[in-house]
C-alpha cells in the first residue's frame, strides 16, 4: 500500500514539475517575444501591441484555408468557388455528380452562359463520340491526328513534383488526351506514362538551348526523335503573367530540374519576359518554319490576345510569306489563367479574359481565310462542362487546363504553390508531402476526370440537339445581359466570313 502511494506521489510530482517547467517555458517565451516586439521597428501593430499583435498575423494566415471551408459561400470564393471543385473532385473519383431540389447558380447575373436546349434533343443511341482533328496536315512531316476534347495545359517539372508528373502522365494515356510539358522542358517523367507530349518552348528554351542560351537545332531533332511528342509549341506569354517569364524560386530547383532544364541548382530560374529572337511577327512566323523543319512536327504558338490590332497584323505578315510559314495550331490563353508564381498587378489586371479574347481569335482566323490552317486551343479556367461547351460553341478545337488536373490530383486550393509546401505533394520538392500522391491512384482520378468531362460535355451537345460536341456552334448558347435577359451568343459574337479580296487563302467552313 505504501509503495503505491509512494508511485502516485512521484507521478503526481513530475506532472506538477512538468506543468511548472511548461509554464516557466511560456512564460520566458512571452517575455522574449515582448523585448523583441517593442524593440523591433519594421512592424507597427507587434511594437505598439507587443505579443498579442503577433496574432494578426497568425489569423491572417489561417483565414487563406478557413475562408473557402467555412464563411464562403459556395460560388462566391475566387479563384475556384466550392461548387466548381467539387464537381471536379466527384469526376476525378467516378462518384455520381447529380444534385438534388434546384441550382445554386444565380441565373440573371451578367455574363451568364446559358445553353439552348432543343425540342427534340439528340438520342443517346443516336450520339458519337468527339470525331478527329489533324493538326499540321500538309506542312508538317508528321501530322498529329487526335480525337482528343479536353487535354492537360503546361505545367513544367519544377513547377511541380515527380509524382504529380508521372500521375498526370500516366493518366492521360489512360484516357488518350495529350500532355504539354510547360516550359520546363520533356523529363523522363513525361515520357514514362506514355502519353502524347506537346513540348512548350519557353522564352528560356529549357532543354533545347546550347550553352549560351540560344535554340539548337541538335537538342530540337534529340527531343523530336521521341515518338510520343506529338507536337512543339512556342510559349509567347501565359495568362497569368503576360509580359513576365517563367519564375521558379531557387529552392525549387534541384539537380535533377536544373540538370534537365540546363540551368544552375539552387538558383532563381527566370525566364526572359519574350523569346530575345523573337521581336516581330516575321521573327515570330520564321521561327515557327525553322522548328516544323528541323522536327518535322506540328508547331503553334502560346498567346495572351489583348487586342486585334496585333492578329490582323500577324495574319497579314502570314499573306506575304504564306501558309507555309502559318502557325499549325494557336493557344489563346486568357487573363483568368493561372501560374504558380506571378507579381499581382500582372496576375490582377493584364490581358483580356477568354471570355472576349477567344472570339477575337477565331473571328479574326475566319476574315484572314486562315481558320482551316491554324486549328484553335483554349486555355484559362476552363475546368467544368459549361466551360468546355462554352469554348466549342465559339470555335475552339481543342481545350486546355492545368489547375483542373492539379484538382483532380487532389489540390485544395491552399495558395502555396509557390513556396515547396503544398500539403498536396503537387507542388512541392519537399520528399515528405510528395509521400501523399500515390500516381498510380491518382492517375486514374485523371483519366476519370478527363472522361466524365468529355461525357457531361456530351450531355450538354445532346441537349442542345447535335450529335457530338464538336457540332455546337453559337447558336446553341446564350449569354444574360445587365437587364438580366439574355441574348444569343451568335448575336453577341457575329460569325464573321472572309472579306472579298482580304486574303488569298481557301474560305473557312463553317
Amino acid at each position: 500500500m505504501l509503495e503505491t502511494n509512494s508511485i502516485a506521489f512521484q507521478s503526481l510530482l513530475f506532472l506538477s514539475s512538468l506543468f511548472i517547467f511548461v509554464i516557466g517555458l511560456g512564460v520566458l517565451w512571452v517575455i522574449f517575444a515582448y523585448i523583441k516586439d517593442v524593440t523591433q521597428t519594421e512592424q507597427a501593430i507587434r511594437r505598439n501591441y507587443p505579443v498579442i499583435g503577433r496574432f494578426r498575423y497568425l489569423f491572417e494566415h489561417l483565414g487563406e484555408f478557413f475562408r473557402q471551408y467555412f464563411f464562403a459561400m459556395e460560388r462566391e470564393e475566387l479563384p475556384f468557388n466550392r461548387a466548381q471543385r467539387s464537381w471536379i473532385y466527384r469526376a476525378a473519383k467516378n462518384m455520381d455528380n447529380t444534385v438534388a431540389f434546384g441550382s445554386t447558380r444565380d441565373l440573371t447575373l451578367p455574363g451568364t452562359v446559358l445553353f439552348v436546349n432543343c425540342p427534340f434533343p439528340t438520342l443517346g443511341v443516336d450520339a458519337v463520340d468527339p470525331g478527329p482533328i489533324t493538326i499540321g496536315e500538309g506542312y508538317a512531316g508528321s501530322p498529329y491526328t487526335t480525337s482528343s476534347l479536353y487535354n492537360i495545359s503546361g505545367m513544367s517539372f519544377g513547377a511541380i513534383s515527380v509524382p504529380a508528373v508521372q500521375a498526370l502522365s500516366r493518366g492521360a494515356a489512360r484516357a488518350g488526351c495529350w500532355m504539354n510539358t510547360g516550359e520546363g522542358a520533356l523529363s523522363p517523367y513525361h515520357l514514362e506514362g506514355g502519353c502524347d507530349i506537346v513540348y512548350q518552348i519557353g522564352t528560356a528554351k529549357n532543354g533545347v538551348r546550347d550553352l549560351e542560351g540560344n535554340l539548337s537545332d541538335e537538342k530540337l531533332r534529340q527531343a523530336a526523335a521521341h515518338e510520343a511528342v506529338k507536337m512543339f509549341e512556342i510559349k509567347l506569354s501565359q495568362g497569368a503573367k503576360p509580359g513576365k517569364g517563367g519564375m521558379l524560386p531557387g529552392k525549387k530547383v534541384t539537380q535533377e530540374i536544373a540538370a534537365i532544364r540546363g540551368i544552375h541548382a539552387g538558383e532563381d530560374a527566370i525566364s526572359p519576359n519574350r523569346h530575345p529572337d523573337i521581336s516581330c511577327n516575321r521573327d515570330l512566323l520564321n521561327m515557327i518554319h525553322h522548328i516544323r523543319e528541323v522536327t518535322a512536327k506540328p508547331v503553334g504558338f502560346k498567346a495572351v490576345i489583348s487586342g486585334d490590332a496585333w492578329l490582323n497584323d500577324l495574319f497579314a505578315e502570314i499573306d506575304r510569306m504564306g501558309l507555309e510559314f502559318a502557325p499549325d495550331f494557336i493557344t489563346v490563353d486568357g487573363a483568368d489563367g493561372g501560374t504558380g508564381a506571378a507579381p499581382m498587378p500582372l496576375i490582377d489586371d493584364m490581358g483580356l479574359p477568354l471570355r472576349e479574347s477567344l472570339p477575337m481569335l477565331v473571328d479574326h482566323l475566319n476574315l484572314h481565310g486562315l481558320r482551316d490552317r491554324a486549328k484553335v486551343i483554349a486555355s484559362g479556367k476552363l475546368v467544368n462542362p459549361a466551360d468546355v461547351a462554352w469554348a466549342l460553341c465559339i470555335g475552339a478545337d481543342f481545350i486546355t487546363s492545368a489547375r483542373g488536373f492539379m484538382f483532380s490530383l487532389g489540390c485544395i486550393q491552399a495558395l502555396q504553390c509557390n513556396k515547396n509546401s503544398c500539403p498536396t505533394g503537387i507542388t512541392t520538392h519537399n520528399p515528405k508531402l510528395q509521400k501523399g500522391l500515390h500516381p498510380e491512384t491518382k492517375k486514374l482520378r485523371v483519366a476519370d476526370y478527363v472522361n466524365n468531362m468529355v461525357k457531361e460535355v456530351g450531355i450538354i451537345a445532346h441537349s442542345c440537339g447535335v450529335k457530338s460536341p464538336r457540332e455546337l456552334m453559337r447558336r446553341h448558347a446564350r449569354v444574360v445581359q445587365e437587364n438580366g435577359l439574355s441574348i444569343p451568343l451568335d448575336k453577341l459574337h457575329p460569325p464573321v466570313t472572309r472579306l472579298p479580296g482580304e486574303s488569298q487563302h481557301a474560305s473557312p467552313t463553317a
